[in-house]
């Protein structure tokens, strides 16, 4: 497996391994939680407005045009699959992060003590290092652990990862569609998943970066790092943290505009790809250099890349569990 971080254009937001894209997940069976609604929300569907044509996004990134989509009912979880979640999957199945099977994976410089070694840096971004032993039980290395977070979104899990947990609680990964229509809460082309303003009131409402990124972060929503799935009040649809904290897996391959000429109704993105949508942003955004914490921002890796601001959550179908 390869000890080479990537170089990536969008590697500020997380960076991706440097390795080929296409990897199937691992065959796997569904477990004995499999089947059960519980902290989920039901949504209707129907059609809504996805993308925007607001000259805030990044052209590269294909967040536009706004175009009408039409979405059958689905299930989704609440907020991000937690710690303590992904720990009853590895206990009772006895699964092995891609993580863990490479022995390292990316983690913020600004989370690592002062003596820490030195290590590998992203090249545009050196402030994503590559940490040996560095995974879903020790996020920042191994001189840490998630003891005392097992209520924060888990991290350092690939989208391959993502996709075994979901076979065993028999749901899937959210479509991008499904995501980005569960995270405007109901709203009409706003901004945020409460509105247009980032700050309403003087009120912090997800946690992301202020201050000065890298160097100084002010902390003023009280989180330096990752904060609990359901620190912050829920949008329109009762869905916690659905912007800020931690980017979260869709199911799409991502591609800059091939939404522009795809379908309509229940779209599930390319059938090919190098890379896996992201959506939602995380702790580290900041509007100096990234505004990907917008409800319309889109990013990606491959899915085989893991990193300690990376998380997802799960959705159900109405119908037939664990399919799309």
């Amino acid at each position: 497996m390869t000890e080479e971080p990537a170089d990536q254009s969008n590697g500020c937001c997380a960076p991706s391994r440097a390795g080929p894209g296409e990897n199937e997940p691992a065959t796997f069976s569904r477990g004995t939680s499999e089947g059960s609604t519980a902290g989920m929300v039901l949504l209707e569907g129907g059609e809504f407005a996805m993308g925007t044509d607001h000259p805030i996004g990044y052209p590269g990134d294909g967040e536009g045009p706004v175009r009408q989509i039409t979405l059958a009912p689905f299930w989704i979880d609440e907020r991000a699959v937690t710690n303590e979640d992904f720990a009853a999957f590895v206990d009772e199945s006895g699964y092995v992060t891609e993580a863990e099977s490479f022995d390292w994976s990316f983690v913020f410089a600004g989370l690592l003590p002062d003596e820490f070694p030195d290590t590998r840096a992203v090249a545009h971004a050196p402030w994503w290092r590559q940490v040996h032993s560095a995974d879903w039980q020790r996020p920042e290395g191994p001189q840490s652990s998630n003891n005392d977070r097992s209520d924060h979104p888990v991290l350092h899990v690939s989208w391959n990862d993502a996709q075994a947990y979901c076979v065993w609680a028999g749901k899937r990964l959210p479509t991008e569609a499904e995501w980005e229509y569960a995270a405007r809460g109901g709203l009409e082309q706003k901004i945020f998943p409460w509105g247009d303003e980032l700050e309403p009131g003087g009120e912090h409402l997800m946690n992301v970066w202020q201050g000065a990124f890298p160097s100084d972060n002010a902390v003023a929503d009280g989180h330096y790092g990752t904060a609990p799935v359901d620190e912050y009040p829920a949008n329109g649809y009762g869905l916690s943290n659905m912007t800020g904290n931690v980017w979260e897996w869709c199911a799409d391959w991502f591609h800059p505009d091939f939404h522009s000429r795809g379908k309509r109704s229940n779209p599930t993105g390319p059938t090919r790809g190098q890379n896996k949508v992201t959506r939602g942003g995380s702790y580290l955004c900041h509007e100096s250099y990234c505004r990907r914490y917008r409800v319309s921002a889109r990013n990606s890796l491959t899915p085989d890349s893991s990193t300690g601001n990376t998380g997802f959550r799960c959705v159900r179908d109405t119908t037939e569990m664990g399919t799309t």
